[in-house]
């Protein structure tokens, strides 16, 4: 198991309650790829250094998480299909 932190856009036209939903599905994939989440932030509304599909602020998250390398893949597929997430990044955090 290797350490990653994944950091995640949501679309800021999504009510606050969507938004959650969309934490709580990234929650579920990560449970279902046999993750072990180490820190979960609702980092909130913030301006991005450029427009990302006509988009100029997002709702970020912020996980730090364990899980086996070949769970990396699926991850970040079904973060890809995610409609509500404009821009994501895996990184491997290991010392």
């Amino acid at each position: 198991m290797r350490k990653y932190e994944i950091m995640f856009i949501v679309r800021p036209d999504l009510e606050e309650k969507e938004i959650k939903e969309v934490g709580n599905t990234f929650d579920k994939v990560l449970k279902d790829q046999k993750a072990n989440v180490i820190s979960k932030q609702e980092i909130g509304q913030r301006n991005l250094a450029y427009p990302i599909l006509k988009h100029t602020r997002g709702y970020y998250f912020l996980y730090k998480a364990e899980f086996p390398v070949e769970s990396t893949k699926e991850i970040d597929r079904l973060i890809r299909i995610n409609e509500n997430i404009i821009r994501h990044m895996i990184i491997n955090i290991e010392e």
